[in-house]
């Protein structure tokens, strides 16, 4: 396994980083914890959850999970950078969402309990909480990296101008501020290369890549559904809009001899802003079938044929003025 620091600190992560989204409702129980063991013994020490996952078998579930896991011991706690997210609505009381100072501290406690742990090393704002001003959100997060609950902080789903005034003001109060920021970023989708990447650069954020393949439409969606029955109409819509590009990408990857989903994360790891994508495997076998993107270098005329498969953005303002 390969590590690096996430973002500006000294947090050493691993390149993967587990995404916990299905244990606890899809993944069953027992299934997420040998997941989450196999990981750890390859070498992933980076797990991603939220305290809102666990979506129909109740919110805060997947945390449950997490945190019964963490109970058999044998150094799970002490070998996991333990990733959650704040943000999303615990209830129907107005109190119990968004960013505002309390809900910060109170859904912190409520996670450490689920988790059963006394601290979580990266604790995230899940999206941007515009009502809710920058004074007010690291007045709650100090308080918690205080008492040693959080050690680092980082954001999702931010602009670029967000993740700015949010370490501009921490600068103000001689806080740390953002040291990651989580973002839709794939080879299909790369609108962040216009702003939120060099943003990220200067101010010393890692980039933690969410839906890396695509919802799977970089993992060879057109070869798997070769003769087989058509998939829902939704993700065979997807399939259809990207098609000319996606039979590109394919058959581009039989060249290189690597397998699609492994070519899409490698393309991840060869980008410089980028600290770790989040895989979020259900089964096994799909943990399984990420780890060997490790292993795939890609050139510069390798990078160069999927820039022209899936065209990316030069940083803002060169990509649309002089």
């Amino acid at each position: 396994m390969e590590y690096t620091h996430l973002g500006r600190s000294g947090l050493s992560v691993s390149r993967l980083c587990l995404g916990t989204m299905n244990f606890g409702w899809k993944t069953g129980e027992a299934d997420s914890r040998a997941v989450m063991d196999r990981a750890l013994d390859e070498g992933v020490n980076f797990f991603d959850t939220a305290n809102v996952y666990g979506f129909d078998a109740g919110k805060g579930r997947t945390e449950g999970v997490l945190g019964s896991w963490f109970a058999q011991g044998d150094g799970r706690r002490e070998k996991t950078v333990l990733a959650t997210k704040v943000y999303g609505g615990m209830s129907d009381w107005p109190n119990d969402t968004f960013l505002s100072a309390r809900n910060i501290v109170r859904a912190c406690e409520a996670s450490l309990r689920r988790m059963g742990t006394d601290w979580i090393d990266l604790y995230q704002f899940h999206h941007v909480d515009l009502r809710t001003p920058w004074e007010e959100i690291w007045q709650a997060c100090e308080t918690l990296v205080a008492q040693g609950k959080v050690l680092y902080v980082g954001s999702s789903n931010h602009a670029a101008w967000q993740i700015a005034a949010a370490n501009e003001a921490a600068a103000r109060r001689n806080f740390q501020g953002l040291v990651s920021e989580q973002s839709h970023y794939n080879l299909l989708t790369r609108h962040v290369e216009l702003e939120v990447l060099p943003a990220a650069q200067h101010y010393g954020v890692g980039i933690i890549p969410w839906s890396p393949l695509a919802g799977g439409l970089l993992a060879g969606a057109l070869e798997k559904n070769a003769g087989t029955r058509r998939n829902e109409e939704r993700n065979q819509k997807r399939v259809e809009e990207h098609r000319p590009a996606l039979e590109a990408y394919e058959a581009f990857c039989r060249e290189l001899g690597h397998p699609p989903a492994d070519v899409g994360l490698a393309w991840l790891l060869h980008q410089p802003a980028v600290t770790a994508p989040i895989v979020g495997p259900r089964t096994m076998a799909q943990l399984e079938g990420t780890l060997g993107a490790l292993e795939v270098r890609l050139d510069d005329a390798a990078l160069t044929r999927l820039d022209e498969i899936f065209p990316g953005y030069r940083p803002a303002p060169m990509e649309y003025a002089w």
